[in-house]
Formats: structure tokens, sequence, C-alpha cells
């Protein structure tokens, strides 16, 4: 190499090196400018869901696999499940999806820890959080405090069932889909029958020593059951 040529390297290597840089910098501000427009689309952009579109049999799936983690006390999975069920069935994407079911996710651990009925309402301003996300997405009008606190209702009932008669449980079950879709509780009457019928074969067997794979089969056989059976009637004068 010349004397010449050196000194010309010299002279352009500083230059280009800061060129590079600056050249990084916009690509990772621009990046992270895309990632912050994309979290801002993600949480408040306008979404919608059919609340009477959906999927019955993955629901059911869902609920099954939910109840297992519940009551395995395995938070991470029952949060997972639930952001599933969130985007597969109402529509929300996947930021808004993990928001969303974090707050059910901590009624549900909330209540559980709970051992009285003031306890238990420890874990109603989540629900109220929970079915607020919900009905912003949601095209029937329902009430967002009433729903919150029917949700509360049936897990307090279920809790302490042997206080209760027989059949309260499957009112309370009823209640909330009725408040949900604005329809009668006596159109939901089935769908609850069902799913308390789902409820009290696993506490029972839970209470007898502990819930075998046979039984958790039958349960999610009937909740297959409970969801179609609100399929069809959520989407009976449709």
């Amino acid at each position: 190499m010349s004397k010449a040529e050196a000194v010309s390297e010299r002279e352009t290597t500083p230059t280009t090196k800061p060129k590079k840089r600056s050249k990084i910098k916009w690509i990772l501000l621009a990046l992270v400018g895309a990632l912050a427009l994309w979290v801002v689309i993600d949480l408040y952009a306008p979404r919608s869901s059919k609340m009477r579109s959906f999927d019955a049999d993955e629901i059911a799936r869902l609920e099954t696999a939910m109840w297992r983690s519940y009551y395995q006390k395995e938070r991470v999975k029952l949060f997972n499940q639930m952001t599933e069920l969130l985007r597969t069935q109402y529509n929300l994407p996947l930021i808004r999806s993990n928001t969303v079911a974090y707050q059910a996710a901590k009624a549900a651990f909330v209540f559980k820890d709970g051992r009285s009925r003031a306890d238990y309402e420890k874990a109603l301003p989540n629900l109220v959080n929970f079915y607020r996300e919900i009905r912003k997405v949601s095209d029937v009008n329902f009430d967002v405090q009433r729903a919150a606190q029917l949700e509360l209702e049936w897990w307090i009932v279920h809790r302490e069932r042997k206080k209760h008669a027989a059949g309260d449980l499957e009112k309370a079950l009823a209640e909330l889909p009725a408040e949900l879709y604005q329809m009668p509780v006596e159109k939901m009457l089935p769908h609850a029958r069902l799913r308390a019928e789902a409820m009290t074969i696993r506490d029972d067997k839970a209470e007898a020593g502990g819930v075998s794979e046979a039984d958790w089969q039958k349960i999610e056989a009937l909740l297959h059951e409970s969801w179609r059976s609100l399929y069809h009637a959520v989407n009976a004068d449709s």
C-alpha cells in the first residue's frame, strides 16, 4: 500500500463507522416505534366479538383443563389456558388476552385462598375488570357489575354447597349466562344442570380420595353437553 493510499484510508475510515452506527441506531428506533405502535393497537384498537358464535366443544375442553389447573394450583398453566380461551372465543389479541387473563386468574386464586364471604369478595374488583374488558368487545349489552357479582356468587354457592338447598348451584350457574346473553334464566337451566353435575362429580371424587382420569373424562363429556346446550339455547331464535 502506498503512502497516499494509507493516508486516504485513515481519512475515510472514521467517517464510515459513525455512519454505520447511525444507521443501526435508526433501525433500532424504527423497531422500537413499530413495537410500541403494535402494543397500542393491541391494547386499544376496537375489537368485536359475537358472543353467540362460540365453539362449544373448544370451551368444554379448555374449561376441563382450567379446572384441573385450578385444583392442582398450577397458576401459570391456568393463566395460559385462559389467554387461549380469550383469543379463540372472544377475539382478543395477544397482549390484551394476557392482561385480561391476569384479572381472571388473580380473582380465581384470591377466591381460592379465602375462608369467608368477606375474603371471597376481595376477588370482585378483578372480576369487574375482567367483565369490563369482555363488555368492550361484546355485541351484547350486559351489565358489567352484575355479571361480576353473579360470577362471584356461583363461586361462593359452589364453595359452600353443603349449606345450600338442592338446585341453588344450578340456579346460580344459570343466572350468569342469562345476564351475559340477556335471556331468561329458564333457558339457561339445562346448561347449568350439566355443569353443576360435572362440578359435583369432581367435588365428590376429590373428597373420596382423588379424581381419576376416568372421572375427568366423564366431567369433560358433561361439559361438552353443557356448552352445546348453551350454544343451542342462545342461538335458537337466530
